[in-house]
């Protein structure tokens, strides 16, 4: 099918996952996109040409996926194998996969299905959190099998499913650097650090984002703050609804929400201003990715069952080039001295 094109939600990327998208990452060499599905699909886009360029197929649903290089990727799902009656899906495993010529390496397993992953350039390490409890940290330049690949394990000291939030330091993983609760009142959808490491920013399902900094002075706790967002008020009620996705642009510092009402809101932080609404989406937005040069904004419009099962539009993917006037903030008006 040709791909839509519509300058209001962007080019409607060619053969979209058959079920709900569970994340989207922008390569950081190139405009290749890698995406991950309930369907049980890894897939690798280039973007910019509209182009699907490899695929993977695991035995389960994917959960997440990140880039290794601009080819290959981690990607987390559950392999059908039951261990507990309670565990639906089976145990977690994840594999490095090039997506160009479909070979796997099977790095390692959790005992639960693995929820994310992350890779870090800086430490050469992938870290991967479970629905076990627990975070592990993989070498993936070792040789294949977990004993030779496992750099630690580290359970939770207290159930991350709340509101609760865990800092690390990557050189010690033995124990969190800091652990806080989140100033939000209900459970957290999504966190992402801010591109100059001074903090993050963090969702939940009840229409807010709160802007948090590391740093544990005084001066540095007062700028911290929250702000409601993907709400709208209807025959006299406030409709809330969760933050799903947050993306940090990588020249200026701006980030976008995605909700599931559909739309993708573009904020200064700094500045504590809306600077952009993008026109709705089909469905909810499940997930939000820069490219490496902010030039691309890759949108997941997909329902994420907030309302249980329903009738809902198809997933889709939807990249929209990025126009500077949406995202780098405004500088401030400050009033004229009186004469």
């Amino acid at each position: 099918m040709a791909s839509a094109v519509s300058p209001a939600t962007g080019r409607e990327l060619s053969n979209p996952p058959s079920d709900g998208i569970t994340n989207l990452r922008f390569s950081n060499h190139s405009d290749h996109l890698l995406v991950s599905s309930w369907d049980k699909s890894v897939r690798l886009y280039d973007a910019s040409a509209n182009v699907l360029r490899g695929e993977f197929m695991h035995a389960g649903p994917v959960l997440d996926c990140c880039f290794h290089d601009d080819s290959s990727g981690f990607s987390a799902a559950a392999d059908n194998t039951k261990l507990h009656q309670e565990n639906t899906f089976g145990r977690g495993l994840f594999v490095v996969a090039g997506y160009h010529s479909n070979k796997e390496d099977i790095l390692g397993r959790h005992d639960a299905p693995v929820r994310c992953v992350e890779y870090s350039y800086a430490a050469g390490q992938l870290i991967t959190g479970s629905w076990d409890k627990t975070l592990k940290c993989w070498d993936p330049r070792g040789a294949s099998g977990q004993e030779r690949t496992l750099v630690g394990t580290y359970p939770q000291p207290e159930p991350t499913a709340g509101r609760h939030v865990n800092i690390y330091d990557l050189r010690n993983m033995s124990q969190p650097e800091q652990k806080r609760e989140s100033s939000l009142k209900y459970q957290t959808r999504c966190v992402r650090c801010y591109p100059n490491g001074t903090g993050y920013a963090l969702s939940s399902v009840e229409g807010r984002v709160a802007m948090e900094f590391f740093d544990l002075s005084e001066a540095s706790q007062a700028k911290k703050y929250a702000f409601k967002c993907h709400r709208k008020s209807e025959a006299g009620r406030d409709i809330v609804y969760p933050v799903n996705a947050i993306a940090f642009h990588p020249i200026y510092g701006t980030f976008a929400t995605g909700g599931c009402d559909g739309y993708v809101n573009v904020w200064d932080g700094n500045n504590k201003k809306r600077l952009y609404q993008y026109s709705k989406y089909p469905t909810s937005v499940a997930a939000l990715s820069f490219s490496r040069d902010g030039r691309l904004l890759a949108v997941a419009s997909s329902y994420t069952f907030e309302e249980g099962p329903k009738s809902n539009e198809s997933d889709a993917i939807f990249v929209r080039s990025v126009n500077e006037i949406e995202v780098k903030p405004k500088p401030k008006v400050y009033p004229n001295p009186p004469a």
